[in-house]
């Protein structure tokens, strides 16, 4: 493990040498079930090229998984599917590339505090800090260092990011459907999307409902934008762009299922919804009640629409109202 570097204000060093935004895979031994994680760095792997160029060796076993080797030899396989270079072996490396590259939730990282290579959610994100766009350290570290750092935030500092998440959801009020949780259950078929997990309608402290398309992006919650997951799993995927937590192929099941704009779901980077009727959020916000803070209210509203590029859309009146003018 790379050596401590020096002490920060919160006595909690980082690790030195460490590249802590490069992005790493991690896979399970198809021999002895040893996990396994490999180095990848600063660039993504597309599952067709990592089929084609990866030989990832086991560190305790030495198997080396790659599509020229032959598999184990699995009591329920007959020998000849077993074969290097036969059809089921290829279609097989072909799956377990895709399984390990095809998603950035499917990648690992490492904390730069504690060193540990750990899975993708593992990390909250962070826009713009490397491939996976996580920060560097894991959702542990990062809590210890908060227990230090909070007490020393000032208070607008403190407020700053449950402001944006409020005013995002206040912009929304009146957008919203109402969910038929019964018809939720039947399009999804009772079980969590992401696991799989069979879910009891009457146990409400189980599941929960995804905002797909993330309601800090400015999406309503309608039926075409909900999700059935178990509680664990929508905490997981937190407000996380749908294609930085779902697979292809749940996506695309996703699409089917909802009838949402798969390419908007796919996209790589996240965008605000472009069907948001500006003016009529900006009208609902500034209702505010007598004797709250006005001035407040208004500049949380011009920081979030400055922020996702809407200002351009306000009308002329809530432009001059919000000093755009």
């Amino acid at each position: 493990m790379a050596r401590r570097g020096a002490k920060n204000s919160t006595g909690i060093a980082r690790l030195e040498n460490l590249q802590a935004h490069d992005a790493w895979a991690g896979f399970v031994c198809v021999r002895c079930g040893m996990l396994n994680t490999v180095r990848i760095g600063q660039k993504l792997l597309a599952p067709d090229d990592a089929l084609e160029s990866c030989r990832w060796s086991c560190g305790k076993c030495g198997f080396e998984h790659g599509k020229d080797s032959a598999l184990p030899d699995w009591d329920n396989w007959p020998g000849e599917a077993t074969a290097a270079g036969s059809a089921p072996a290829m279609r097989f490396w072909q799956g377990f590339f895709r399984i390990h590259t095809e998603n950035p939730s499917s990648y690992w990282k490492q904390c730069n505090t504690c060193g540990r290579v750990l899975p993708f959610q593992a990390f909250s994100r962070h826009a713009g800090w490397g491939p996976l766009e996580r920060q560097m350290e894991c959702r542990s570290c990062k809590g210890a260092i908060n227990a230090v750092l909070n007490p020393l935030r000032t208070k607008e500092q403190m407020q700053e990011s449950a402001s944006r998440r409020r005013v995002s959801e206040l912009l929304l009020k009146g957008e919203n459907e109402r969910m038929d949780f019964a018809d939720l259950f039947k399009r999804f078929g009772g079980k969590c999307f992401k696991t799989g997990q069979k879910l009891d309608i009457h146990a409400r402290e189980t599941w929960e409902l995804d905002h797909i398309l993330p309601s800090t992006w400015l999406y309503p919650m309608t039926k075409a934008n909900a999700c059935l997951l178990s509680k664990e799993a929508n905490q997981n995927k937190k407000a996380a762009w749908p294609s930085h937590f779902y697979t292809n192929n749940e996506l695309i099941e996703l699409a089917r299922i909802t009838g949402a704009d798969l390419s908007l779901l796919a996209s790589r980077e996240p965008v605000v919804n472009p069907e948001i009727d500006v003016d009529a959020c900006v009208t609902r916000y500034l209702k505010v009640r007598e004797g709250g803070n006005l001035q407040k209210r208004v500049k949380e509203l011009r920081d979030l629409l400055d922020s996702r590029g809407l200002s351009a859309g306000l009308s002329a009146a809530n432009k001059r109202l919000l000093g755009h003018a």
